[in-house]
């Protein structure tokens, strides 16, 4: 497993956030704009429970190099 390329995803039965370590330029936009869910230095680091869908999804949104993305459940 490459440890510099870990994909991990974060459900709360509405949507998934899915988390690319690759891709992380670590913005800290996330932190910024959701600190109650995305807190980088608490394992795991998405407290997906920590806020409702629309506003995980909008802060997602602003993640500038696309480590962040969504998946909506079906």
């Amino acid at each position: 497993m490459d440890k510099n390329n870990i994909t991990k995803e974060y459900s709360n039965g509405e949507i998934t956030v899915v988390w690319q370590s690759g891709k992380c330029i670590h913005s800290g936009n996330c932190v910024r704009n959701l600190p109650e869910v995305f807190q980088p230095k608490e394992h795991p680091w998405i407290k997906i429970e920590a806020a409702d869908s629309e506003a995980i999804i909008n802060a997602v949104a602003k993640c500038p190099s696309g480590a962040l993305s969504i998946k909506k459940e079906e």
